[in-house]
């Protein structure tokens, strides 16, 4: 697909996974309510492997079936989805939903970090080594170490930890998974039965107490699995492999205004000075980081920006 056509469901696929992933935060906040961290984890990850399994069988495709792609799987399972998806939760205990998206939005740098490390990206030029720098710089402007209380600490540097673990998982499925000759929606749908797998085992930390549902919290985890889990899901592994696993991390750009939009609206959240200052500082150094010098294909329009500019596959 080329041309403007091509441009536009590229944009529509990068803002629908923002919309989506960016209303995480919110259901994760809700479904706390009445859940455990991991409740939340493994209620996630069951129901959106319902639903890409469905949507898997009813598209004529099957899992893969090699022992090698399923070591992979199981890697990339526990990095992009079992861990991260525990630590939000764990997170969100004391950080509000939209603070939790601005973390986030760290995503992209340590996916340049990692690229860098491994060499699927360029090295640092001073101004996307300025980025990277300014981008951390922001993240600590919202830690606010300086000061003695608050809501951000521990939980936030679990949401942190939990972008890094999503970057080691993006560079890992661009690496070994994606491009393969395996449907992204069989890679989509056997990676989160790896997760709910990984997942299970931490049932007796808190998995296993009881547990009262309203219909509000039943919605909540409904969303939260079949849309905010298995759809958004496998829009990133789709992304990732028309893109690339750094490419894929700039929907991060989106995603703070999404998260601390829903979390004032719906859940009347704070939103201080500082945490505004701190996003915008991420946003220009995560901006900053994805400047970089390329020679476009014919035809490509000079106006697409880098991220959007491959075809999908």
């Amino acid at each position: 697909m080329n041309g403007v056509a091509g441009r536009t469901w590229a944009w529509t696929q990068v803002g629908v996974l923002a919309l989506l992933w960016g209303s995480t935060f919110l259901w994760i906040e809700l479904a706390l309510d009445a859940l455990t961290p991991v409740q939340v984890t493994l209620s996630r990850c069951v129901l959106g492997t319902a639903t890409l399994l469905v949507a898997c069988l009813g598209s004529g495709r099957r899992l893969p079936r090699t022992r090698a792609t399923w070591g992979h799987l199981v890697v990339a399972a526990f990095f992009c989805n079992a861990l991260p998806f525990a630590l939000f939760s764990i997170g969100q205990q004391t950080v509000d939903s939209g603070v939790a998206g601005v973390l986030n939005a760290t995503t992209p740098l340590w996916s340049l970090l990692i690229g860098v490390v491994i060499g699927s990206e360029r090295g640092l030029r001073p101004v996307r080594l300025g980025g990277l720098l300014l981008g951390f710089a922001g993240v600590v402007l919202i830690f606010a170490p300086w000061q003695t209380t608050g809501r951000v600490g521990w939980g936030a540097l679990a949401i942190v930890a939990a972008a890094a673990s999503y970057a080691v998982g993006f560079a890992y499925m661009g690496r070994n998974l994606v491009g393969k000759g395996v449907p992204t929606i069989s890679l989509s749908a056997a990676q989160l039965i790896a997760a709910t797998g990984l997942t299970s085992l931490a049932l007796p930390a808190g998995g296993l107490t009881s547990i009262e549902i309203d219909p509000q919290i039943a919605i909540a985890v409904v969303v939260l699995g079949v849309v905010a889990t298995g759809i958004t899901f496998h829009l990133t592994y789709r992304i990732i492999a028309a893109e690339g696993a750094t490419n894929a991390a700039t929907v991060g750009y989106l995603l703070p205004v999404v998260s601390v939009a829903l979390g004032v609206i719906v859940l009347d959240e704070p939103f201080s000075l500082r945490i505004a200052a701190g996003m915008v500082v991420v946003l220009v150094g995560v901006g900053l980081t994805r400047r970089h010098k390329r020679t476009l294909p014919q035809s490509t329009s000079a106006h697409t920006p880098p991220a959007l500019s491959a075809s999908r596959p």
